[in-house]
C-alpha cells in the first residue's frame, strides 16, 4: 500500500488547526458551514505561520553558513601568521645563540669573572634584602639584584655596588637606630617609633610598651621586594619587653642592657610555640579544671573563715578589756554563762564554763577540716591527672609509634600540668589552714584562760566572804 505523505501532513495540519480553533474559540459553531469556515480560516493561518518559520530558518541557515566561512578564513590566516612567527622565533633563537657565542669568545676569561660577580651580587642582594636594616633603608638591594640578572658586562660603578653594599651591611650590624616605620598588626592608637638593634632584633615602642616585630615576607606572598615589618603574634615575656623600653629611653652614650637575638628573629619566633596560661590550663584537661575549681572554692572559703577568725580574735581581745559581757563574741557569751550561775559553787561554775567553751569550739573550728581535706585532695587529683595523661601517652605510642614526639606531647602535657596544678593548689590551702587553725587555737586558749581566771576569782571571793 502506498502512503501519501502530503495527505498525512495535511491531516496533521488540519488536526492542529482544529485543536487551536477549539481552544481559541470558546463559543460553539451554530452550523456546519460556520464550522467549516472556521476550519478553513485556521488552516490558512497555520500555513502562513509555517511559511514564515520556514523562511526564517533558511535565512538563519544562510547567515550561519556565512559566519562559518568567515571563521575558517580567519583561522587559516592565524595559522599562516603562527607559522611565520615560529619561523621568525627559530631564526631569532639561532641568532641569539650566535651572538651569545660571540660574546663568550669576546669576553674570554672575563666572562667567568663577571659570572662570579653576578653570582656574588645575587647572593648578597638576597641577604641585604632580607636584612633588618632594609626596614630602615629600603631599596638597598635593588642595584645588586639588577646586576645579578643582567646579561651584559657590568660597569665599574655596578661592580662597586657589591663591596659598598657589603660594607654598609657590616656597619648596620653594629648600629642601633630609631626610625619612623610601619609595623603591621600593631595595636597602637598613637604615634610610635621603630627601634632596630643591628640586624638582629626590632621592636615598636608605643605608650611605654615595646612590641617586637619581624622583618619577613608575609604569609601568602612570594617574591622579592615584599618584605615588611609585622608584630609577632606571641610577644616575649615582660622582662625582655621592659629591657627594650629601657634601651629606647637610654641617653646617648649610656650603657644599658638590651635584647639581642643573634638568629635575627628566629629565637623570638619560639615564643609562638610556648603556650600561655590559658593554653596551659586547657592542657590539664578535665582533671585540671576540677583541681582549679576545688582551689577556687577552697581559697574563697578559707579566706572567709580566716577573716571571720581574725574579727573574732579582735572582738575577744576587746572583750578582755571590758567587764560588761557581750553576746557578739565568744568570750562575752562565756562570761554571760558565768553570770547565770555565779551564785553556785565552784564545781557548777566550772562545769558551766566548760559547757560554754565546748559550745563555742565548733564555731571556731568550722571549715578547718574542709581546708585540710582540700589541701590533701589537690595533690591526689594531680596524681590522678598524671596517671590519665600517661595512659593517653602510651595509647598514642601503641597506635602511632614513637616516630613523632608531637603525638605524645598532649598526654605528657596533661600529666605534668595536672601535677603542677595539684601542688599549686595544695600550697596556699595549707597556708590558709595553718593560719586559720592558729587563730582558732588562740581564741580557744583565751577562752580557757579567762574561764580559769573567772573560777579563781569566784573562789577567792567566796573564801574572802566566808572569813
Amino acid at each position: 500500500m502506498k502512503i501519501n505523505l502530503k495527505s498525512i501532513a495535511a491531516a496533521v495540519v488540519i488536526g492542529t488547526a482544529i485543536a487551536g480553533s477549539a481552544l481559541a474559540q470558546s463559543a460553539p459553531a451554530s452550523s456546519i458551514n460556520e464550522l467549516l469556515g472556521r476550519l478553513r480560516s485556521d488552516v490558512r493561518e497555520a500555513s502562513a505561520e509555517n511559511q514564515q518559520r520556514l523562511q526564517e530558518f533558511r535565512s538563519e541557515r544562510n547567515r550561519q553558513t556565512s559566519l562559518l566561512a568567515g571563521a575558517r578564513q580567519t583561522l587559516a590566516g592565524l595559522e599562516r601568521q603562527a607559522d611565520s612567527l615560529e619561523e621568525q622565533f627559530n631564526a631569532n633563537q639561532v641568532r641569539i645563540d650566535e651572538l651569545a657565542e660571540e660574546l663568550r669568545q669576546a669576553q674570554g676569561e672575563f666572562g667567568e669573572l663577571f659570572g662570579v660577580a653576578r653570582q656574588t651580587a645575587g647572593e648578597f642582594g638576597s641577604l641585604i634584602e632580607g636584612s633588618l636594616a632594609s626596614a630602615q633603608h629600603p631599596g638597598r638591594a635593588d642595584a645588586l639584584l639588577e646586576l645579578s640578572n643582567s646579561r651584559v658586562l657590568p660597569t665599574r660603578a655596578e661592580l662597586d655596588e657589591i663591596w659598598r653594599g657589603i660594607t654598609a651591611e657590616m656597619i648596620y650590624q653594629a648600629d642601633i637606630a630609631a626610625f619612623d616605620g610601619t609595623v603591621a598588626d600593631l595595636s597602637c592608637s598613637g604615634d610610635y617609633s621603630v627601634v632596630r638593634v643591628g640586624v638582629f632584633v626590632s621592636y615598636a615602642v608605643c605608650g611605654g610598651t615595646a612590641t617586637y616585630a619581624r622583618w619577613a615576607i608575609p604569609d601568602g606572598q612570594i617574591g622579592g621586594g615584599s618584605y615588611s615589618l609585622a608584630a609577632l603574634g606571641s610577644q616575649p615575656p615582660g622582662p625582655l619587653r621592659a629591657a627594650a623600653v629601657a634601651l629606647y629611653n637610654a641617653e646617648p652614650g649610656e650603657i644599658v642592657s638590651g635584647p639581642v637575638d643573634p638568629s635575627s628573629g628566629q629565637l623570638l619566633l619560639v615564643y609562638r610555640e610556648i603556650p600561655d596560661l590559658q593554653q596551659r590550663i586547657e592542657q590539664g584537661g578535665l582533671v585540671g579544671r576540677i583541681i582549679l575549681g576545688l582551689l577556687a572554692v577552697s581559697v574563697a572559703f578559707g579566706l572567709f573563715r580566716l577573716l571571720m577568725l581574725i574579727l573574732e580574735s579582735m572582738a575577744v581581745a576587746g572583750q578582755k578589756r571590758r567587764s560588761t559581757p557581750s553576746r557578739g563574741n565568744s568570750l562575752g557569751r562565756v562570761m554571760l554563762a558565768y553570770e547565770s550561775v555565779k551564785d553556785h559553787n565552784e564545781e557548777v561554775i566550772e562545769l558551766k564554763l566548760d559547757e560554754a567553751i565546748l559550745r563555742e569550739t565548733p564555731k571556731l573550728e568550722f571549715g578547718l577540716n574542709f581546708l585540710k581535706l582540700a589541701a590533701g585532695i589537690a595533690p591526689l587529683l594531680g596524681l590522678l591527672g598524671t596517671v590519665t595523661g600517661m595512659i593517653k601517652t602510651f595509647t598514642q605510642i601503641t597506635i602511632f609509634g614513637t616516630g613523632d614526639p608531637r603525638t605524645m606531647a598532649g598526654g605528657i602535657s596533661e600529666a605534668l600540668i595536672t601535677t603542677v596544678l595539684g601542688l599549686i593548689s595544695a600550697i596556699p590551702l595549707l597556708f590558709l589552714h595553718s593560719f586559720a587553725a592558729s587563730y582558732s587555737r588562740g581564741v580557744q586558749q583565751t577562752l580557757e584562760e579567762q574561764a580559769a581566771g573567772i573560777v579563781a576569782r569566784h573562789a577567792e571571793e567566796r573564801a574572802g566572804g566566808a572569813s
